[in-house]
């Protein structure tokens, strides 16, 4: 929401609230099937036609996991009639799985790790597709000299070592 506004502020663009997010339903990106993400996308919005007809619409979003969900808005906002959609993302393309907290999936589950932007814009079917840089993400959030965060989902880069799980389990006894 405030990259939305942000950006309306910023272009001079009006911001509208287009689409209605049920905020009951959680994260889609992490629930463990396809099928139960779909579903999810389909309860968690709905679209607000009146705004969206004939329209150019600049849709704003936080992240692009899978490419599943955006591409699920984006035909909702075109049935309810917009003419182009154009997605703006608040973040770098997600090009890594974070091991951190945020339970993203494998690398071979996330979309920009293994499309361009032009293959993850068609495949969302959104006429236009661009993201944050990772230094205008920095200076978004004031990154500095005595502030730093991990942007190893970004950049495939981690802060530690990481260790696969298989290689610290104790040996299985074999009969």
């Amino acid at each position: 929401m405030t990259a939305a506004v942000g950006y309306a502020a910023e272009s001079g663009l009006p911001f509208r609230f287009a689409l209605i997010r049920n905020h009951y339903v959680g994260r889609t990106f992490i629930e463990p099937s396809q099928s139960v993400r779909d579903f999810g996308v389909k309860l968690k919005l709905n679209t607000v036609r009146s705004l969206l007809e004939g329209k150019r619409v600049v849709l704003i979003d936080d992240s692009i996991v899978r490419g599943t969900t955006s591409r699920k808005i984006v035909r909702m906002i075109r049935s309810a009639g917009a003419k182009e959609v154009h997605m703006r993302i608040s973040c770098p393309p997600t090009i890594s799985p974070c091991y951190y907290g945020v339970d993203t999936p494998s690398k071979k589950q996330l979309i920009a790790a293994n499309k361009s932007i032009d293959e993850i814009r068609d495949y969302i079917g959104a006429d236009s597709l661009a993201y944050l840089s990772l230094e205008g993400l920095k200076k978004a959030c004031g990154e500095g000299e005595k502030i730093s965060y991990c942007s190893a989902c970004y950049t495939g880069k981690y802060p530690t070592d990481i260790v696969d799980v298989d290689e610290i389990l104790p040996a299985v006894a074999r009969h």
